[in-house]
């Protein structure tokens, strides 16, 4: 059997036996983010909300966040499938690390150079590089769950988008806790943490959700 033909015979017995879309991929979502939220609630605190959600800033980290898990829910669908490309909406993931660009000149013009550094290192680093992939966790779990019951040619890409959703939930939940704000804050280490648990997303969808 040649390759296009075993891919064809892949997607008809997927949809044969089972829905595979977007409403399985936002159950494992959903899943997934009911884990993360026990551990949120067992591990962190939400903010006063009614304050915080005023502060530009704190919004600004949020909203980064969310765009990144958004931007990486369609790809993981797509990938998921034998014949399934990311495509030009891999474009849609650059949306949040340009976002986040603009809103370190924005702080860098209104922010005094003597409080860079400050607001660059801030005081919980070390919160945020443990608390994202920690809160990441069940998210990523479940949607590689979900890329199992798949066939996706690209196993290792789809890991990738799959620790890019994962990562970016956790970290909007993370950013409801965290008193740093300073879009510098954000940009020198929610990347790092996002990185672990895209890493990981990665190695363990090749090993897997090889098929």
């Amino acid at each position: 059997m040649k390759t296009d033909e075993l891919i064809q015979a892949l997607v008809a017995d997927r949809e044969t036996r089972e829905p595979f879309g977007s409403g399985a991929l936002a159950g494992a979502v959903g899943l997934g983010l009911v884990g993360s939220l026990l551990v949120y609630a067992a591990t962190l605190a939400p903010r006063d909300l009614s304050t915080a959600l005023f502060q530009p800033r704190f919004d600004f980290k949020l909203i980064v966040a969310l765009t990144l898990a958004l931007a990486a829910v369609p790809i993981v669908g797509r990938l998921a499938r034998p014949d399934g490309q990311p495509g030009r909406a891999t474009l849609a993931v650059l949306i949040a690390p340009l976002l986040l660009a603009i809103g370190v000149l924005v702080e860098l013009a209104v922010v005094d150079a003597a409080a860079w550094r400050t607001r660059l290192i801030g005081e919980n680093a070390v919160a945020c590089l443990l608390c994202i992939p920690l809160l990441s966790a069940p998210i990523l779990a479940a949607v590689i769950l979900f890329l199992r019951r798949g066939a996706p040619t690209r196993p290792d890409l789809a890991g990738v988008f799959a620790g890019l959703l994962g990562g970016g939930l956790g970290a909007f939940l993370y950013a409801s806790h965290c008193p740093d704000d300073s879009p510098l804050f954000v940009a020198a280490w929610y990347p790092v943490a996002i990185l672990v648990v895209t890493v990981v997303g990665w190695g363990v969808a090749r090993v897997f959700v090889r098929w």
